[in-house]
């Protein structure tokens, strides 16, 4: 088959576009550039293609409209920025759009919308009608309100989130750097890697930062990232140019093509996985460790030798082996000062002692993620 047989086989989209791809050299919108963008959408949804378009830029188009000619430091004046351009950056996609008879919805997230169950059962459920309704959502973080979501690169894990959450057959990243390069693409006799297969084919790969100096804040390291979280949970990803969107999403053979590496899991899992920080830690023994990582057993309290954090029941920990080393990633089921007093302890002691409420694990398989 065709390596790029999968991109042309896609029924479910999601592209990725980074601020210095939609704005100009001052900062602010380039609507040349959102229409050369929409028209690419526009064409995929022509042959059948549902898209959902994950959008940088707020921030950046408002920084002329306020007077700013750089992405500003201060989290405040960011937060400002953003609120003045979403608006814009929404209403030039809305009325480009409309010029082709598509109708955009806006959908704002942090992070919080794909790490928290409930909320992101909420976030499924109206992506799943807007594509009913023939809707293109145009998704951004939601930075007027975020505080430490505003950082390094978190867009593209955020789109490599949504395509696991919208059940995405593809996952499009575009950038200013028409794919992966083994070293910076500027550098004479820097190779453009046309496939990655494994992550064995990314061994001595060097990537840096890109993009335009105060606009974005992206790099190649946060999107090779991004695409093994989608690859690893079965879903291929293109890295590119928005210059080659339409050849990308032609199947033309640009830019990167990252196979899947994996295959579709809960999505549960896999924001636990990628998208949460841990509260806190437990340590621990030897057997432990085997009956997680090779058995895939729960957690009991038997096997735990030590507790670190402020957590409580339902937050996710790191759960670590003798030497310190970080196996796997849980959600807990006791609150951190209820542990010491449970450690090295059976689930039938426990039971006999404190009650049947503790005879639970402390982190139970389904919960769990070995890293």
């Amino acid at each position: 088959m065709n390596d790029r047989q999968v991109v042309a086989d896609a029924r479910r989209i999601v592209v990725k576009v980074g601020s210095s791809s939609l704005t100009t050299a001052e900062g602010g919108i380039d609507p040349a550039q959102v229409s050369a963008l929409v028209a690419v959408l526009a064409e995929a949804r022509s042959r059948g293609a549902e898209v959902v378009l994950v959008s940088s830029g707020a921030i950046a188009a408002g920084l002329a409209p306020l007077g700013l000619r750089r992405r500003p430091r201060a989290l405040a004046a960011q937060q400002a920025a953003a609120s003045v351009g979403q608006g814009l950056l929404v209403h030039r996609y809305t009325e480009e759009l409309a010029r082709h008879g598509l109708t955009a919805g806006q959908v704002l997230l942090t992070l919080d919308d794909v790490t928290r169950r409930s909320h992101y059962r909420n976030a499924q459920q109206t992506f799943t009608k807007l594509l009913e309704l023939g809707v293109i959502p145009i998704v951004n973080e939601n930075d007027t309100v975020a505080t430490t979501e505003i950082r390094f690169g978190d867009n593209d894990r955020l789109a490599a989130l949504v395509a696991h959450l919208v059940r995405a057959d593809l996952l499009v990243l575009l950038s200013d750097v028409d794919g992966l390069y083994d070293g910076p693409p500027h550098r004479p006799g820097a190779r453009l890697i046309a496939e990655v297969r494994t992550d064995a084919d990314l061994d001595g790969v060097r990537v840096g930062s890109t993009g335009a100096a105060g606009v974005g804040t992206g790099g190649m390291t946060t999107k090779v990232e991004a695409a093994q979280i989608a690859t690893g949970a079965g879903i291929p990803v293109v890295l590119t140019s928005a210059e080659h969107a339409a050849a990308a999403l032609a199947a033309q053979p640009v830019g990167t093509l990252f196979h899947a590496t994996g295959k579709r899991r809960p999505t549960r899992l896999l924001w636990l996985r990628h998208a949460t920080e841990a509260k806190g830690t437990v340590v621990l023994d030897a057997g432990a460790v085997r009956a997680v990582v090779e058995r895939r057993a729960s957690l009991l309290a038997a096997g735990i030798t030590g507790v670190d954090g402020g957590f409580v029941a339902g937050d996710p920990v790191e759960l670590v082996g003798p030497d310190g080393a970080v196996v796997a990633r849980g959600l807990v089921n006791f609150d951190a000062a209820e542990l010491p007093a449970l450690l090295g302890r059976s689930s039938k002691e426990l039971k006999r002692d404190l009650g049947p409420g503790y005879e639970r694990e402390v982190v139970h398989r389904d919960d769990l993620v070995v890293l």
